[in-house]
Protein backbone atom coordinates (compact mmCIF):
# COMPACT_ATOMS: atom_id res chain seq x y z
CA UNK A 1 0.00 0.00 0.00
CA UNK A 2 1.45 3.74 -0.61
CA UNK A 3 1.81 6.08 1.62
CA UNK A 4 -0.38 9.11 1.68
CA UNK A 5 2.37 11.56 1.61
CA UNK A 6 6.00 10.54 0.21
CA UNK A 7 8.69 10.34 2.49
CA UNK A 8 10.53 12.66 4.06
CA UNK A 9 14.68 12.26 3.23
CA UNK A 10 17.11 10.71 5.59
CA UNK A 11 20.47 10.27 6.02
CA UNK A 12 21.50 7.88 8.37
CA UNK A 13 25.73 8.25 8.83
CA UNK A 14 27.26 5.50 10.93
CA UNK A 15 30.43 6.54 12.67
CA UNK A 16 32.06 3.38 13.67
CA UNK A 17 33.27 3.13 16.94
CA UNK A 18 31.90 6.76 18.15
CA UNK A 19 30.93 6.97 21.98
CA UNK A 20 28.83 9.51 23.93
CA UNK A 21 32.40 10.59 25.65
CA UNK A 22 33.33 11.85 22.63
CA UNK A 23 30.58 13.75 21.79
CA UNK A 24 31.52 17.48 22.46
CA UNK A 25 34.05 20.19 21.83
CA UNK A 26 35.72 17.70 18.75
CA UNK A 27 32.89 16.73 17.29
CA UNK A 28 30.65 20.57 16.88
CA UNK A 29 29.12 18.83 13.39
CA UNK A 30 27.46 15.66 14.84
CA UNK A 31 26.97 17.43 18.27
CA UNK A 32 24.71 20.15 16.25
CA UNK A 33 21.69 17.26 15.73
CA UNK A 34 21.29 17.97 19.86
CA UNK A 35 20.37 21.41 18.86
CA UNK A 36 17.01 20.20 17.46
CA UNK A 37 16.96 16.86 18.03
CA UNK A 38 17.79 14.18 20.90
CA UNK A 39 21.20 11.69 21.53
CA UNK A 40 21.45 8.57 23.80
CA UNK A 41 23.85 5.82 24.54
CA UNK A 42 23.08 3.04 22.31
CA UNK A 43 22.33 -0.75 23.37
CA UNK A 44 24.04 -2.75 20.70
CA UNK A 45 23.73 -6.32 20.18
CA UNK A 46 26.21 -9.61 21.26
CA UNK A 47 28.41 -9.89 19.36
CA UNK A 48 29.18 -5.74 19.27
CA UNK A 49 30.13 -6.36 15.36
CA UNK A 50 29.90 -4.38 12.18
CA UNK A 51 28.41 -6.86 10.24
CA UNK A 52 25.99 -8.12 13.47
CA UNK A 53 24.81 -4.67 14.57
CA UNK A 54 24.54 -3.24 11.00
CA UNK A 55 22.04 -6.51 10.26
CA UNK A 56 20.47 -6.06 13.69
CA UNK A 57 19.54 -2.12 12.63
CA UNK A 58 18.36 -2.71 9.27
CA UNK A 59 16.32 -5.68 10.21
CA UNK A 60 14.58 -4.70 14.11
CA UNK A 61 16.08 -8.27 14.94
CA UNK A 62 19.04 -10.31 16.77
CA UNK A 63 21.08 -12.56 15.24
CA UNK A 64 19.18 -15.33 16.03
CA UNK A 65 16.78 -13.93 13.49
CA UNK A 66 18.49 -12.61 10.81
CA UNK A 67 21.61 -15.00 11.22
CA UNK A 68 24.70 -12.75 11.16
CA UNK A 69 26.13 -14.04 14.21
CA UNK A 70 29.49 -12.09 13.65
CA UNK A 71 31.59 -10.93 10.76
CA UNK A 72 32.68 -14.52 10.10
CA UNK A 73 31.37 -17.69 10.43
CA UNK A 74 31.83 -21.75 9.60
CA UNK A 75 30.03 -23.40 7.42
CA UNK A 76 29.82 -26.87 8.68
CA UNK A 77 28.64 -28.37 5.21
CA UNK A 78 31.99 -26.39 3.03
CA UNK A 79 34.32 -27.07 5.96
CA UNK A 80 35.19 -24.01 5.83
CA UNK A 81 35.55 -20.22 7.64
CA UNK A 82 33.42 -17.52 5.84
CA UNK A 83 34.68 -14.13 6.46
CA UNK A 84 33.91 -10.23 5.10
CA UNK A 85 31.01 -11.49 2.60
CA UNK A 86 29.15 -9.30 1.19
CA UNK A 87 25.99 -10.91 -0.61
CA UNK A 88 22.47 -9.51 1.58
CA UNK A 89 20.99 -12.39 0.56
CA UNK A 90 22.94 -14.14 3.91
CA UNK A 91 21.19 -11.85 5.94
CA UNK A 92 17.92 -12.86 7.15
CA UNK A 93 14.76 -10.90 7.86
CA UNK A 94 12.90 -8.05 5.96
CA UNK A 95 15.04 -5.18 5.83
CA UNK A 96 13.68 -1.55 6.45
CA UNK A 97 14.54 -0.89 2.62
CA UNK A 98 12.42 -3.22 1.61
CA UNK A 99 9.81 -2.79 3.87
CA UNK A 100 9.58 0.78 3.05
CA UNK A 101 9.62 0.12 -0.73
CA UNK A 102 6.64 -2.21 -0.18
CA UNK A 103 4.97 1.15 2.13
CA UNK A 104 5.82 3.29 -0.91
CA UNK A 105 7.28 2.18 -4.10
CA UNK A 106 8.83 5.30 -4.99
CA UNK A 107 10.64 4.60 -1.64
CA UNK A 108 14.59 5.09 -2.81
CA UNK A 109 17.63 3.89 -1.12
CA UNK A 110 21.34 4.41 -1.95
CA UNK A 111 23.92 2.10 0.61
CA UNK A 112 27.24 3.47 0.60
CA UNK A 113 29.89 1.26 2.32
CA UNK A 114 27.09 -0.68 4.79
CA UNK A 115 28.06 -4.04 4.80
CA UNK A 116 26.33 -6.99 3.13
CA UNK A 117 25.97 -4.35 0.02
CA UNK A 118 25.95 -6.64 -3.27
CA UNK A 119 22.39 -7.60 -4.24
CA UNK A 120 20.52 -5.75 -1.62
CA UNK A 121 17.17 -4.64 -3.28
CA UNK A 122 18.47 -1.04 -3.18
CA UNK A 123 18.75 1.30 -5.66
CA UNK A 124 22.35 2.67 -5.36
CA UNK A 125 25.16 1.22 -3.93
CA UNK A 126 28.83 0.78 -3.81
CA UNK A 127 31.27 -1.54 -1.44
CA UNK A 128 34.85 -2.17 -2.16
CA UNK A 129 35.30 -5.21 -4.49
CA UNK A 130 39.06 -5.60 -4.83
CA UNK A 131 40.06 -7.29 -8.56
CA UNK A 132 42.22 -10.17 -7.85
CA UNK A 133 44.40 -11.17 -11.14
CA UNK A 134 45.87 -14.63 -11.84
CA UNK A 135 49.57 -13.64 -11.23
CA UNK A 136 48.02 -12.65 -7.69
CA UNK A 137 47.86 -9.21 -7.25
CA UNK A 138 45.36 -7.23 -6.19
CA UNK A 139 43.72 -4.29 -7.85
CA UNK A 140 41.93 -1.74 -5.64
CA UNK A 141 38.27 -1.40 -7.27
CA UNK A 142 34.88 -1.40 -6.04
CA UNK A 143 31.60 -2.77 -6.73
CA UNK A 144 28.90 -0.89 -7.84
CA UNK A 145 24.77 -0.99 -8.43
CA UNK A 146 24.04 0.67 -11.16
CA UNK A 147 27.58 -1.19 -12.80
CA UNK A 148 28.11 2.35 -14.41
CA UNK A 149 28.08 4.07 -11.16
CA UNK A 150 31.48 2.38 -10.14
CA UNK A 151 32.97 4.40 -13.45
CA UNK A 152 31.27 7.66 -12.93
CA UNK A 153 32.11 8.45 -9.11
CA UNK A 154 36.28 6.90 -9.94
CA UNK A 155 36.22 9.27 -12.87
CA UNK A 156 35.51 12.05 -10.73
CA UNK A 157 36.69 11.10 -6.94
CA UNK A 158 39.67 9.13 -8.09
CA UNK A 159 40.17 5.07 -7.63
CA UNK A 160 39.26 4.33 -4.20
CA UNK A 161 41.31 4.47 -1.72
CA UNK A 162 41.40 0.38 -0.76
CA UNK A 163 45.05 0.97 0.93
CA UNK A 164 43.72 3.71 3.12
CA UNK A 165 40.57 1.85 4.48
CA UNK A 166 42.03 -1.03 6.08
CA UNK A 167 45.69 -2.58 6.49
CA UNK A 168 48.79 -0.27 8.16
CA UNK A 169 47.92 2.77 5.63
CA UNK A 170 44.41 2.63 6.69
CA UNK A 171 43.41 6.40 7.53
CA UNK A 172 41.12 9.37 6.76
CA UNK A 173 41.42 9.06 3.18
CA UNK A 174 39.11 6.17 2.88
CA UNK A 175 35.96 8.06 4.87
CA UNK A 176 36.51 10.84 2.71
CA UNK A 177 36.07 9.19 -0.15
CA UNK A 178 33.36 7.82 1.16
CA UNK A 179 31.94 10.86 2.33
CA UNK A 180 31.88 12.33 -0.90
CA UNK A 181 30.90 9.57 -3.31
CA UNK A 182 27.91 9.65 -0.44
CA UNK A 183 27.28 13.72 -0.58
CA UNK A 184 27.53 13.21 -5.08
CA UNK A 185 24.73 10.83 -4.95
CA UNK A 186 22.84 12.39 -2.48
CA UNK A 187 22.71 15.20 -4.45
CA UNK A 188 22.38 14.10 -7.80
CA UNK A 189 19.67 11.23 -6.94
CA UNK A 190 18.03 12.73 -3.64
CA UNK A 191 17.10 9.45 -2.14
CA UNK A 192 14.71 8.59 0.21
CA UNK A 193 17.19 7.27 2.47
CA UNK A 194 20.82 7.33 2.22
CA UNK A 195 22.96 4.74 4.71
CA UNK A 196 26.77 6.23 4.77
CA UNK A 197 29.36 4.34 6.43
CA UNK A 198 32.59 6.16 7.83
CA UNK A 199 35.12 3.19 9.34
CA UNK A 200 37.88 6.12 10.38
CA UNK A 201 37.85 5.65 14.10
CA UNK A 202 38.29 2.16 13.76
CA UNK A 203 42.05 2.03 13.40
CA UNK A 204 43.65 3.94 15.97
CA UNK A 205 40.98 3.12 18.16
CA UNK A 206 42.11 -0.32 17.76
CA UNK A 207 46.14 0.45 17.46
CA UNK A 208 46.23 2.88 20.32
CA UNK A 209 43.39 2.29 22.29
CA UNK A 210 40.54 5.18 23.00
CA UNK A 211 42.43 6.26 25.75
CA UNK A 212 45.28 7.36 23.82
CA UNK A 213 45.64 11.44 23.63
CA UNK A 214 46.18 11.72 19.93
CA UNK A 215 42.74 10.01 19.29
CA UNK A 216 41.30 13.44 19.62
CA UNK A 217 42.33 14.14 16.05
CA UNK A 218 40.76 11.00 14.68
CA UNK A 219 37.62 12.16 16.25
CA UNK A 220 38.00 15.64 14.76
CA UNK A 221 38.79 14.32 11.28
CA UNK A 222 35.52 12.23 10.93
CA UNK A 223 33.51 15.05 12.41
CA UNK A 224 34.62 16.91 9.56
CA UNK A 225 33.61 14.33 7.24
CA UNK A 226 30.29 13.49 8.79
CA UNK A 227 29.44 17.47 8.63
CA UNK A 228 29.74 17.30 4.91
CA UNK A 229 26.59 15.33 5.17
CA UNK A 230 24.89 16.23 8.13
CA UNK A 231 25.24 20.21 5.83
CA UNK A 232 24.18 19.11 2.66
CA UNK A 233 21.56 16.87 4.22
CA UNK A 234 20.26 20.26 5.96
CA UNK A 235 20.51 21.90 2.59
CA UNK A 236 17.75 19.43 1.14
CA UNK A 237 15.47 19.61 4.09
CA UNK A 238 16.41 15.76 5.01
CA UNK A 239 16.79 14.84 8.87
CA UNK A 240 19.81 13.17 9.93
CA UNK A 241 20.77 10.36 11.98
CA UNK A 242 24.35 9.56 13.35
CA UNK A 243 24.98 6.67 15.20
CA UNK A 244 27.45 3.88 16.00
CA UNK A 245 27.94 -0.03 16.05
CA UNK A 246 30.07 -0.38 19.09
CA UNK A 247 32.50 1.24 21.85
CA UNK A 248 35.74 0.44 21.67
CA UNK A 249 38.16 -0.24 25.08
CA UNK A 250 41.69 -0.52 26.15
CA UNK A 251 43.10 -4.05 26.07
CA UNK A 252 46.55 -5.47 27.43
CA UNK A 253 45.32 -9.33 27.05
CA UNK A 254 45.53 -11.46 24.08
CA UNK A 255 43.95 -15.19 23.94
CA UNK A 256 45.39 -17.53 21.90
CA UNK A 257 41.81 -19.45 22.07
CA UNK A 258 43.02 -22.30 19.43
CA UNK A 259 46.08 -22.74 20.67
CA UNK A 260 44.78 -23.49 24.12
CA UNK A 261 42.22 -25.81 22.41
CA UNK A 262 45.34 -27.62 20.22
CA UNK A 263 47.12 -28.05 23.40
CA UNK A 264 44.74 -30.09 24.77
CA UNK A 265 43.91 -32.34 21.80
CA UNK A 266 41.22 -30.46 20.34
CA UNK A 267 42.32 -28.89 17.45
CA UNK A 268 44.28 -30.40 14.16
CA UNK A 269 46.51 -29.09 11.89
CA UNK A 270 47.70 -29.57 8.02
CA UNK A 271 51.26 -29.12 7.80
CA UNK A 272 51.69 -27.92 4.13
CA UNK A 273 54.79 -29.43 1.54
CA UNK A 274 56.66 -25.53 1.93
CA UNK A 275 56.74 -26.09 5.61
CA UNK A 276 54.02 -23.92 7.55
CA UNK A 277 50.82 -25.30 9.04
CA UNK A 278 47.24 -24.04 7.69
CA UNK A 279 43.94 -25.26 10.00
CA UNK A 280 42.31 -28.20 9.16
CA UNK A 281 38.91 -27.45 10.44
CA UNK A 282 36.55 -30.29 9.00
CA UNK A 283 39.21 -32.60 11.36
CA UNK A 284 38.81 -30.42 14.31
CA UNK A 285 37.03 -32.03 17.54
CA UNK A 286 36.80 -28.73 18.53
CA UNK A 287 38.37 -25.46 17.33
CA UNK A 288 37.39 -21.25 17.66
CA UNK A 289 36.92 -18.87 14.84
CA UNK A 290 38.06 -15.43 16.57
CA UNK A 291 36.21 -12.09 15.91
CA UNK A 292 37.53 -9.52 18.77
CA UNK A 293 36.15 -10.13 21.96
CA UNK A 294 33.82 -12.65 20.85
CA UNK A 295 35.34 -16.42 19.67
CA UNK A 296 32.18 -19.06 17.95
CA UNK A 297 33.67 -22.44 18.85
CA UNK A 298 32.80 -25.54 16.55
CA UNK A 299 32.33 -28.39 18.51
CA UNK A 300 32.24 -31.96 15.98
CA UNK A 301 31.38 -34.17 18.66
CA UNK A 302 28.79 -33.37 21.26
CA UNK A 303 30.37 -35.86 23.46
CA UNK A 304 33.51 -33.39 23.59
CA UNK A 305 30.93 -29.94 24.77
CA UNK A 306 31.25 -30.41 28.53
CA UNK A 307 35.44 -30.73 28.53
CA UNK A 308 35.82 -28.05 25.76
CA UNK A 309 33.43 -25.74 27.82
CA UNK A 310 35.60 -26.45 30.89
CA UNK A 311 38.97 -25.89 29.52
CA UNK A 312 37.91 -22.62 28.51
CA UNK A 313 35.67 -21.08 31.73
CA UNK A 314 39.34 -21.89 33.55
CA UNK A 315 41.25 -19.73 30.73
CA UNK A 316 42.44 -16.10 32.22
CA UNK A 317 41.00 -13.86 29.87
CA UNK A 318 37.42 -15.48 29.19
CA UNK A 319 34.65 -14.15 31.04
CA UNK A 320 31.77 -16.40 29.98
CA UNK A 321 31.05 -19.35 27.77
CA UNK A 322 27.64 -19.52 26.36
CA UNK A 323 26.31 -22.67 25.58
CA UNK A 324 23.47 -23.08 23.60
CA UNK A 325 20.51 -22.06 26.48
CA UNK A 326 22.81 -19.40 27.35
CA UNK A 327 22.95 -17.79 23.90
CA UNK A 328 19.08 -17.90 23.88
CA UNK A 329 19.55 -15.03 26.39
CA UNK A 330 21.35 -12.74 23.91
CA UNK A 331 19.15 -13.84 20.81
CA UNK A 332 22.49 -15.72 19.18
CA UNK A 333 21.05 -18.92 19.47
CA UNK A 334 21.28 -19.41 15.13
CA UNK A 335 22.20 -22.33 13.64
CA UNK A 336 25.73 -20.36 12.05
CA UNK A 337 26.53 -19.74 16.23
CA UNK A 338 29.26 -22.15 17.69
CA UNK A 339 27.96 -24.92 19.88
CA UNK A 340 29.88 -22.62 22.55
CA UNK A 341 30.06 -18.64 22.43
CA UNK A 342 33.63 -17.39 24.45
CA UNK A 343 33.25 -13.99 25.69
CA UNK A 344 36.38 -12.27 26.84
CA UNK A 345 36.68 -9.53 29.41
CA UNK A 346 37.14 -6.10 28.78
CA UNK A 347 40.64 -6.17 28.84
CA UNK A 348 40.85 -9.49 26.51
CA UNK A 349 40.37 -10.24 22.75
CA UNK A 350 41.01 -13.14 20.89
CA UNK A 351 43.43 -13.90 18.05
CA UNK A 352 43.24 -16.44 15.70
CA UNK A 353 46.02 -18.14 15.92
CA UNK A 354 47.06 -21.59 15.74
CA UNK A 355 50.71 -22.24 15.34
CA UNK A 356 52.96 -23.01 18.30
CA UNK A 357 55.86 -21.70 16.60
CA UNK A 358 55.94 -18.69 14.07
CA UNK A 359 58.45 -21.02 12.00
CA UNK A 360 55.58 -22.65 11.27
CA UNK A 361 52.58 -19.58 10.24
CA UNK A 362 51.04 -19.90 7.47
CA UNK A 363 52.41 -17.83 4.95
CA UNK A 364 49.27 -15.54 4.53
CA UNK A 365 50.00 -14.56 8.71
CA UNK A 366 52.43 -11.92 7.73
CA UNK A 367 50.11 -10.18 5.31
CA UNK A 368 47.27 -7.97 5.31
CA UNK A 369 44.36 -11.09 3.80
CA UNK A 370 40.95 -10.65 5.33
CA UNK A 371 39.50 -13.76 3.48
CA UNK A 372 41.85 -16.36 3.97
CA UNK A 373 42.49 -16.37 7.89
CA UNK A 374 39.99 -18.51 9.76
CA UNK A 375 39.65 -15.47 12.36
CA UNK A 376 39.86 -11.69 12.60
CA UNK A 377 43.36 -10.09 12.62
CA UNK A 378 44.03 -6.67 14.18
CA UNK A 379 47.37 -6.96 13.74
CA UNK A 380 46.79 -6.28 9.70
CA UNK A 381 46.69 -2.44 10.97
CA UNK A 382 50.23 -2.37 11.70
CA UNK A 383 53.75 -2.54 9.94
CA UNK A 384 55.48 -5.62 11.77
CA UNK A 385 57.92 -3.14 14.52
CA UNK A 386 60.41 -6.29 13.82
CA UNK A 387 61.12 -5.17 9.83
CA UNK A 388 64.32 -2.87 10.22
CA UNK A 389 63.32 -1.29 6.77
CA UNK A 390 60.20 -0.94 6.00
CA UNK A 391 59.90 1.36 3.48
CA UNK A 392 62.33 -0.62 1.18
CA UNK A 393 60.47 -3.91 1.59
CA UNK A 394 57.71 -1.81 0.09
CA UNK A 395 59.59 -0.42 -2.63
CA UNK A 396 61.29 -4.32 -3.63
CA UNK A 397 57.61 -5.24 -3.50
CA UNK A 398 56.33 -2.66 -5.53
CA UNK A 399 59.32 -2.75 -7.87
CA UNK A 400 58.37 -6.43 -8.61
CA UNK A 401 54.83 -5.81 -8.75
CA UNK A 402 55.49 -3.20 -11.52
CA UNK A 403 58.00 -5.46 -13.58
CA UNK A 404 55.16 -8.35 -13.13
CA UNK A 405 56.49 -9.87 -11.22
CA UNK A 406 54.43 -12.15 -7.95
CA UNK A 407 55.62 -10.54 -5.10
CA UNK A 408 54.73 -11.39 -1.35
CA UNK A 409 53.47 -7.98 0.94
CA UNK A 410 55.07 -9.35 4.07
CA UNK A 411 54.18 -6.63 6.30
CA UNK A 412 51.63 -7.93 9.09
CA UNK A 413 53.80 -9.03 12.30
CA UNK A 414 52.79 -11.56 14.41
CA UNK A 415 52.98 -9.98 18.33
CA UNK A 416 48.99 -9.76 19.17
CA UNK A 417 50.34 -7.60 22.01
CA UNK A 418 50.75 -4.54 19.60
CA UNK A 419 47.21 -4.84 19.61
CA UNK A 420 45.32 -1.76 21.95
CA UNK A 421 41.87 -1.64 21.24
CA UNK A 422 39.05 -4.26 20.80
CA UNK A 423 35.29 -4.72 21.03
CA UNK A 424 32.46 -7.34 20.43
CA UNK A 425 31.59 -7.95 24.24
CA UNK A 426 28.37 -6.09 25.87
CA UNK A 427 29.47 -2.98 27.86
CA UNK A 428 29.45 -2.70 31.38
CA UNK A 429 27.19 -0.98 33.02
CA UNK A 430 29.64 1.31 34.71
CA UNK A 431 30.96 2.21 30.89
CA UNK A 432 28.15 3.00 28.92
CA UNK A 433 29.73 6.63 27.74
CA UNK A 434 33.16 5.24 26.91
CA UNK A 435 32.05 1.59 25.56
CA UNK A 436 28.37 2.02 23.99
CA UNK A 437 27.72 2.59 20.96
CA UNK A 438 25.35 5.63 20.33
CA UNK A 439 22.80 7.04 18.50
CA UNK A 440 21.50 11.20 17.65
CA UNK A 441 19.30 12.69 15.43
CA UNK A 442 18.41 16.05 14.17
CA UNK A 443 14.29 15.49 15.52
CA UNK A 444 13.08 14.81 19.34
CA UNK A 445 9.68 13.81 17.36
CA UNK A 446 10.78 10.30 17.45
CA UNK A 447 12.65 10.69 21.46
CA UNK A 448 12.78 8.04 23.44
CA UNK A 449 13.90 7.29 26.75
CA UNK A 450 16.68 4.73 25.54
CA UNK A 451 17.79 3.12 21.99
CA UNK A 452 18.37 -0.45 21.27
CA UNK A 453 20.63 -1.20 17.91
CA UNK A 454 16.63 -3.36 17.26
CA UNK A 455 14.84 -0.24 17.11
CA UNK A 456 16.80 1.66 14.28
CA UNK A 457 14.62 0.16 11.62
CA UNK A 458 11.29 1.44 13.01
CA UNK A 459 12.96 4.84 13.88
CA UNK A 460 14.16 4.92 10.39
CA UNK A 461 10.46 4.31 9.31
CA UNK A 462 8.94 6.44 12.12
CA UNK A 463 11.15 9.76 11.18
CA UNK A 464 10.37 9.33 7.42
CA UNK A 465 6.58 8.43 7.51
CA UNK A 466 4.97 10.14 10.81
CA UNK A 467 3.73 13.37 9.76
CA UNK A 468 4.59 14.61 13.26
CA UNK A 469 8.07 14.33 12.21
CA UNK A 470 8.35 16.86 9.91
CA UNK A 471 7.52 19.21 13.02
CA UNK A 472 11.04 20.12 14.75
CA UNK A 473 9.08 20.94 18.31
Amino acid sequence: MSASTPPHPLVVINVVGLTWDMIGENTPNIRSLLDTGFGRPMLTVLPAVTCSVQASMLTGVLPAQHGIVGNGWYDRDLADVQFWKQSNALVQGEKVFELARHRDPQHTTAKMFWWYNMYAAVDWSVTPRPSYPADGRKIPDIYSHPADLRDRLQDHLGPFPLFNFWGPTADIKSSAWIADASLEILREKRPSLLLCYLPHLDYNLQRLGPTDSSVADDIRKVDHEAGKLIGAARDLNAEVIVLSEYGISDVNHPIHINRILRESGFLTVRRESLGWETLDSGACRAFAVSDHQIAHVYVRREGDIAAVRALLEKTHGIEHVLDRHAQRQFGLNHARSGDLVAVSSRDSWFTYYFWHDDVFAPDYARTVDIHRKPGYDPVELFVDPAIRMPMLRVACRLAKKRLGFRYYMDLTGLDASIVKGSHGRLPDESQLDSDSAVFLCSNRAVEQDSVKATDIRDLILDLQYRSESRSRD
